[in-house]
């Protein structure tokens, strides 16, 4: 994890930015794309997700179950608001909130977007998950806007030093002023996959060896894969910022939703502060994998060996 003094003149000129009128907003539609294996790598995302990634093909095939505005390639951040730490009740989340559904439209706003071949930026102010007066689990949302003043920027870019299947994915988070939180919890990034990813497995990085891992749901330590059954299409999900301070045991998620025909993955980090969390950007370096099984175990292989630290050699 980098942690970054907070830019008061990015906050205030990014929420400045809503002042101008919306046809002059950014158009959050745009495509990037690189050669990987035997396929392109597409990435896509909508004005309707406020530029979050609605769609990620590899071979023919969608990796992305993009169905209401939570079910995305994306990033969200939870907090305690000075009180016992409840999931979702001050949840700002990039793509909308839950009121949004399957709607055409975000409460989230795109402030900027830069797509140009294989890269990608955004900048997007979060909406809230739940609107002031909704419930998540019996429990009363404690944001008392539908909007919030939390910043995400993530840069994307398809390709990483000779390895083509893997998808660098950075993300900052920029927590404004005025708010009493000792607790922060970073959904990095998450992706919700069809339910054909049906094939959960962790990697080892001692070993480079896949394991086969148990539905959860709940989060491990090692970095996670979905496949399908054959292998064909996967999957995974590192980061080299990994494990957050005082956090060890976690970090990687997995959810099944049987119902909902959905898997999920995640990657998320923590911030834990007895005198607050400061009002700062939180940055976090991701990669996501994609290819046939083969192709995302030998990119881990060779992401971990990249980071490894370097023995110095011996003196003479």
């Amino acid at each position: 994890m980098v942690i970054r003094a907070c830019t008061i003149a990015l906050i205030a000129a990014a929420l400045g930015s809503e002042a101008q009128a919306d046809d002059l907003k950014p158009s959050g539609d745009s495509v990037i794309r690189a050669k990987a294996g035997k396929s392109e790598i597409v990435i896509r995302t909508t004005s309707r997700l406020a530029g979050a990634i609605h769609s990620l093909t590899w071979d023919g095939k969608e990796f992305i179950d993009s169905a209401d505005h939570g079910r995305q390639l994306q990033s969200a951040s939870n907090f305690d608001v000075g009180k016992s730490f409840i999931p979702e009740v001050f949840n700002p989340t990039e793509a909308g909130s839950r009121k949004d559904g399957a709607g055409p439209t975000s409460t989230s706003r795109l402030l900027k977007i830069e797509a140009n071949r294989n890269q990608l930026r955004t900048l997007n102010r979060m909406a809230f998950w739940l609107e002031p007066d909704e419930k998540s689990e019996g429990y009363l949302a404690l944001n008392t806007t539908s909007l919030s003043n939390h910043l995400l920027e993530k840069q994307v870019k398809i390709g990483h030093k000779g390895m083509p299947h893997a998808i660098e994915y950075t993300t900052t988070f920029t927590v404004p002023k005025g708010e009493n939180h000792k607790f922060a919890q970073f959904e990095a990034i998450t992706g919700y996959m069809p339910s054909e990813f049906s094939t959960f497995q962790t990697f080892d990085s001692k070993t480079g060896k896949l394991k086969p891992l148990d539905d959860g749901p709940g989060e491990q330590s090692k970095p996670i894969v979905f496949s399908t059954p054959d292998g064909s299409h996967a999957m995974g999900i590192w980061s080299p910022d990994q494990p957050s301070p005082g956090f060890g045991g976690v970090g990687y998620g997995r959810f099944r939703f049987k119902s909902e025909k959905v898997v999920k993955w995640n990657c998320v980090f923590r911030v834990q502060e007895s005198a607050g969390i400061k009002p700062r950007s939180y940055q976090f370096r991701q990669y996501v994998i994609v290819g046939t099984l083969d192709d995302v175990q030998g990119t881990l292989v060779k992401l971990v060996d990249e980071y490894k630290p370097k023995t110095a050699p011996a003196a003479p």
